[in-house]
């Protein structure tokens, strides 16, 4: 293991069936483990301010998904329950039973199925700026634009960068939070070709989950919907939560799409409110 970003934390590449899959521990060793799954075209590090946060009271494992941040490239076809497996493969080796799983649309979408496909290994999930649902037209048109050219791209074209803040900032972040729109130039670092396959399997093929979700129980759950969201809007996401049993839905108001990193005090505070509500041990 190495030191890095952010400080005291451990870094650790992990084999799993989807190649080898980099992760961040640190916070709390004895506390109970709070892991936290990017936004497609981010890496964990999109969760410093969680990090920051929650550290003094879990053990807070941050995940670069697959084909992203220092992660094996990926080159295939995926699908949510290939993401949930590639889970429980690093709670296995990092020797974690159950787990509170965070995640940001790609990993809002695998905290949704995730306790559908592993009740036994999730203490409770948190889905910020997600969807159960299948693409609209108008998503499958755009994402494949966009997958296409970046197929053709050894290194990410500054283009990228411009899709990418489209579809982060909302009106509040673009005249209000400079620093934000700045962090969505993150996307440079990305690898283009990763990215495209990214694209298609998880948004470009992804199925309606509301039937699995259904089929949730006793796994408490919180969905939270970013009023500004324009990829998944405030009427989606909670089409999500109202598929699952017994969930919590929350709407931040001036918030879009990648609402841990624009608005991370109103994620924290939502997130602080949901776990009071449950067992002190989670």
């Amino acid at each position: 293991m190495t030191t890095n970003w952010p400080e005291g934390v451990t870094e650790k590449l992990i084999p799993t069936s989807l190649g080898l899959i980099n992760v961040r521990v640190g916070g709390r060793s004895d506390g109970p483990a709070m892991v936290c799954w990017p936004s497609l075209m981010m890496d964990g590090t999109m969760w410093q301010y969680q990090y920051e946060h929650f550290a003094p009271t879990h053990r807070v494992v941050l995940i670069d998904s697959p084909g992203h941040g220092k992660s094996d490239a990926l080159r295939k076809i995926i699908d949510l329950k290939d993401c949930s497996d590639v889970l429980v493969e690093i709670l296995d080796a990092l020797g974690i039973d159950k787990c509170v799983l965070v995640g940001n649309s790609w990993g809002g979408m695998l905290a949704g199925v995730f306790p559908a496909h592993y009740p036994q290994r999730t203490a409770a999930a948190v889905g910020i700026n997600c969807t159960a649902s299948l693409p609209t037209t108008v998503e499958s048109i755009w994402a494949t634009a966009l997958s296409t050219f970046l197929s053709l791209h050894a290194k990410m074209p500054p283009l990228a960068a411009k899709a990418a803040r489209a579809a982060f900032a909302g009106p509040t972040a673009e005249a209000t939070n400079p620093e934000f729109t700045e962090f969505t130039r993150f996307v440079l670092r990305d690898d283009p070709k990763s990215v495209a396959w990214a694209l298609r399997s998880i948004l470009i093929g992804r199925k309606d989950e509301h039937r699995l979700l259904n089929t949730i129980r006793n796994v408490p759950v919180l969905i939270i919907a970013g009023e500004e969201d324009s990829q998944f809007p405030v009427h989606v996401v909670r089409k999500m939560a109202d598929a699952i049993e017994g969930s919590t839905f929350r709407v931040l108001q001036h918030t879009a799409h990648l609402a841990a990193r624009e608005n991370p005090d109103g994620v924290n505070a939502e997130i602080d409110t949901f776990l009071a509500a449950l067992p002190a041990t989670v």
